[in-house]
């Protein structure tokens, strides 16, 4: 499971350094799995490579 969750999260920073900002949701176009998503996600700002900011109800990732 750590290696495709590895493997997600390169997806996810190649989708954004491709497209730029994104939402979660949005994001969803990479990853379909939410959990999966969301692992991802956090081993990227873990790793200070994406920043979180939540605007109202929505979470918007970009690269640091």
């Amino acid at each position: 499971m750590l290696k495709l969750v590895g493997e997600t999260a390169g997806k996810v920073w190649h989708f954004l350094k491709e497209n730029g900002e994104k939402s979660v949701t949005q994001l969803k176009e990479v990853e379909s799995n939410q959990l999966l998503l969301n692992l991802a996600l956090g081993w990227l700002a873990r790793e200070d490579k994406v920043n979180l900011e939540k605007k109202g109800n929505v979470v918007k990732v970009t690269l640091k």
